[in-house]
């Protein structure tokens, strides 16, 4: 299904983490995975821990998060979702084709952990680390079973965005931002997230299938095969569940939602405070005071997620 590609040696950026390998898929999207390889022991290889980026938000932006997970002692990757980033082609770009839910979840997630397994072998445990929508499609992809599969999810600064558990004042208005926001990119054609200040440029597949999930409260993508919701019930994965101080685009009834799906997986909850963090915390603050937290997901992840 991949073709991963072992990157050539050559200069990078300026404060880039290096590429480590890239993941092409049949249709030629490509997806660059960097990061910062774990010591560990030779006969306990560091567990590898790959961060799903937010709604609109490029990989970069993690990258003080990654090197504070590789200080742990942990291998630290990331890698951008399709059509954003460094991963093409992008949305804008004029050979880019409508996708949703079912593509990240089912092709795009598959050919990366396919890739960074025949990279670094199939030895390392390896957990999927999401944030916002990183983490609710990290953690429908672990309960699909497709593929080389992974060891457990860390879910930061993630939630359902289903209206009802924002509550009796947040919950309306959300839905109606989430139905505008479906209605748009379906006569738009695509959702100019850049032009409207929110989630970054996005197929109207993907917002279709947010919305959809936002007024629903169930998670589904048109054509697929699969019952995303019975998938979740059957998860028996560790699931590391972490709501941050100050975020109110994923507050803890968001992520009580989300994580009351996976009822067999060994649910761990933290909260991230901003006494620990040293500093302020919000829904994307944390990434850039993620020290005290970088230690709870390396202990979480070298403990095999218990």
């Amino acid at each position: 299904m991949t073709q991963p590609e072992t990157a050539p040696a050559q200069q990078e950026p300026a404060g880039e983490l290096p590429l480590l390998v890239t993941a092409q898929l049949p249709d030629g999207a490509r997806f660059p995975v960097r990061g910062l390889r774990g010591s560990g022991a030779t006969s306990h290889p560091a567990p590898a821990v790959l961060i799903l980026p937010a709604m609109g938000t490029p990989a970069r932006y993690y990258r003080a998060f990654a090197r504070q997970l590789h200080a742990e002692g942990l291998t630290a990757l990331t890698v951008d979702m399709r059509g954003q980033g460094e991963s093409t082609p992008r949305v804008t770009d004029a050979d880019a084709v409508d996708h949703g839910y079912r593509t990240i979840v089912e092709q795009d997630l598959v050919a990366v952990i396919e890739a960074i397994r025949t990279e670094l072998g199939p030895e390392p445990a390896l957990y999927l680390l999401g944030h916002s929508m990183g983490g609710q499609l990290g953690l429908v992809h672990a309960a699909l079973g497709i593929g080389p599969g992974v060891d457990g999810v860390a879910l930061v600064a993630s939630g359902s965005v289903w209206f009802r558990a924002y509550g009796p004042l947040r919950g309306p208005l959300l839905l109606i931002g989430e139905l505008f926001a479906a209605a748009a990119s379906t006569l738009l054609g695509r959702w100019p997230g850049v032009r409207f200040g929110f989630g970054g440029n996005q197929t109207k597949g993907v917002i279709r299938d947010w919305a959809r999930q936002g007024r629903t409260g169930r998670y589904s993508s048109p054509g697929s095969p699969h019952d995303y919701e019975a998938a979740l019930r059957t998860l028996g994965l560790p699931v590391l569940a972490v709501s941050v101080d100050g975020d109110t685009w994923a507050p803890a009834p968001a992520l009580d939602h989300l994580v009351g799906k996976v009822p067999g997986a060994r649910v761990t909850r933290v909260q991230y405070s901003t006494q620990e963090a040293g500093g302020r915390l919000d829904h994307f603050a944390w990434t850039r005071a993620g020290g005290a937290l970088a230690k709870k997901v390396a202990a979480w992840a070298v403990a095999g997620g218990s």
